[in-house]
This record gives C-alpha cells, sequence and structure tokens, in this order.
C-alpha cells in the first residue's frame, strides 16, 4: 500500500477517536432527553448534513450506482441496522451512568477486529499478538467466574461496531455516499418514532431553549464527522492496523468517567481492565517491533 495512502490512513484514525473520545461530554449535556429521542436526532439531523455535504462535494453520482445493487443496498441495511444499535446503545450507557463500560467496550472492540481480520480478511497474527488476544479473553473470562456477570454493554457496543467496520471495508462504496445511505435507511424508524413516541418536554423544538436545540442539531455533526474520518482510515490501512488507535477513545472516555462524572472503578472493573490495558500494550508493542 503507498506510503501516503498509509499517512492519510493514521490521520483519519487519529482524528476519529479522538472526536468519539471526547463525545460523551457532548452527550452529557442533553442526559435529560430519552436516549430513543437524542437517536432520532442523531438520525435525522445526520442525513440533513450529509445530503448538504454531498451538495457541496457534487457527489450525487456516486450514490445513485450503489442504489441499482440490490445485494449492496442489502448489506448496506445490515450495516445500517448495527450502526443505529450502536448510537442508541452508546448514549443510554453515557447518559446512565455506564460510560466505563462504554470505555471497556471500545477498549475490546480493536482485539474483536483482529479476529474479525484473521477469520474474514485472511490477516494473519504473530505469536504475540495471539497472546494479547488470549489475555483479553482471560480478563472477560475472570469477570464472569469471579463476579458472575458479563460484560453485556461492552461487549454489544465493541462487536456491533466491529462487525460494522468489517462490512464497510469489504463493501465498494465510498465513505460519504455509504453513510449517506445508511442514514436514509434509518430515517423512516425515526420519522416513525418521533411520531407515535409520547411527547416529551423537549420534543416540541418550537418550546427548547436556543441552547438544547443547538446541542440537538449538533447530533448530526458529532456523529458524521468522526464516523466519515474511521471509515476512511478504515479504507487505507489494515484492519489489524486500524485497531492499534482504536484505544485513543476508550482512553479519553475511562478518564472522562473516572476523573469527571465520578463512575465506580470497581475491583470487577479492575481485574477486565487490566487485562484488556496489558493485551493492548503487548499487541501495541508486538505491531510497532515488527515495522522495525
Amino acid at each position: 500500500m503507498p506510503t501516503s495512502l498509509n499517512k492519510q490512513g493514521y490521520i483519519y484514525a487519529v482524528l476519529a477517536f479522538l472526536m468519539w473520545g471526547l463525545a460523551p461530554i457532548y452527550f452529557k449535556q442533553l442526559d435529560h432527553i430519552d436516549a430513543l429521542e437524542i437517536l432520532t436526532h442523531r438520525i435525522v439531523w445526520s442525513v440533513l448534513f450529509l445530503l448538504a455535504i454531498i451538495a457541496l462535494m457534487k457527489q450525487w453520482h456516486k450514490v445513485a450506482p450503489v442504489i441499482k445493487q440490490p445485494k449492496l443496498v442489502l448489506l448496506l441495511c445490515l450495516s445500517s441496522t448495527l450502526l443505529g444499535f450502536n448510537w442508541g446503545l452508546f448514549i443510554w450507557a453515557v447518559n446512565n451512568g455506564h460510560m466505563l463500560d462504554a470505555s471497556l467496550g471500545y477498549y475490546i472492540n480493536p482485539l474483536l477486529n483482529v479476529l474479525l481480520g484473521v477469520v474474514f480478511l485472511a490477516e494473519r497474527l504473530r505469536k504475540w499478538q495471539k497472546v494479547a488476544v488470549g489475555l483479553a479473553v482471560a480478563g472477560v473470562s475472570l469477570q464472569v467466574i469471579s463476579f458472575g456477570s458479563f460484560p453485556v454493554i461492552a461487549f454489544s457496543l465493541a462487536s456491533s461496531f466491529a462487525i460494522y467496520g468489517l462490512l464497510r471495508k469489504k463493501m465498494p462504496v465510498e465513505s460519504l455516499p455509504g453513510l449517506l445511505l445508511e442514514a436514509l435507511i434509518l430515517l423512516p424508524a425515526a420519522i416513525i418514532y418521533w411520531w407515535v413516541s409520547e411527547p416529551s418536554t423537549t420534543t416540541n423544538m418550537a418550546q427548547n431553549s436556543d441552547l438544547i436545540n443547538l446541542l440537538l442539531i449538533s447530533a448530526g455533526i458529532v456523529t458524521t464527522l468522526p464516523l466519515l474520518c474511521f471509515i476512511a482510515a478504515a479504507k487505507r490501512l489494515a484492519y489489524s492496523t486500524l485497531g492499534l488507535f482504536q484505544y485513543i477513545g476508550p482512553s479519553l472516555m475511562f478518564v472522562l468517567a473516572v476523573a469527571l462524572y465520578g463512575e465506580s472503578f470497581s475491583t470487577e472493573r479492575i481485574v477486565t481492565f487490566a487485562c484488556i490495558w496489558s493485551a493492548l500494550a503487548l499487541f501495541s508493542w508486538d505491531t510497532y517491533r515488527s515495522s522495525k
């Protein structure tokens, strides 16, 4: 792969995970609003934001060919479902005191990327990478055995986003047109929910404060920019390499959860996090060593 594409991939990856890592600060400003209502705004404003970008960049010609391919549209329906689920669960986790679980999920995610890369993309694991994956599995297993609890939220976030990333990497669809079509696929469900759900104190935007409306509308930008960067990075980097950058986001989330929002870092979490951190450190060291 050309060096210029590698450099572009690194830049896109760093930007994506920095934005995702800081996203909880944004969603915490809306924690008095139901997660599904925020998700509806994420979808609606993402569609409008993406339509504006497509129009400005004059990329309509890249959208039409995709629509004419039923298999691609079906795959986009699957990827959009995973994306919508991931968006909604992340909002709920952040705004209901489970930011550490979200952080753990995105720590696990790079290691799932590695496994998916091996299974579906014929990428090979070196010896120390296998040990790293084993450490991660051990950390989750210890939590299940010792504390009788499985990190459901963390694994749901990790697996949905890992599979989403794999699908987008395999699809011959450019990042911007693909993301627009995914958002458009989710739009009918968002509109139906908005129409049939019980009205809340923030449902009528005409009665909201300017700040609340600005935050709700900004959901489109907060949602779209990091995703565009992530998809662009996934197109330019090996899937296992992309995993190296992916713990920037959860590290920021972890610091925010413990230092700013006061979530409890219990013994159960310490064991699991320690194994995941060790796995990521080993994986990073091995990747750096091999690149030398």
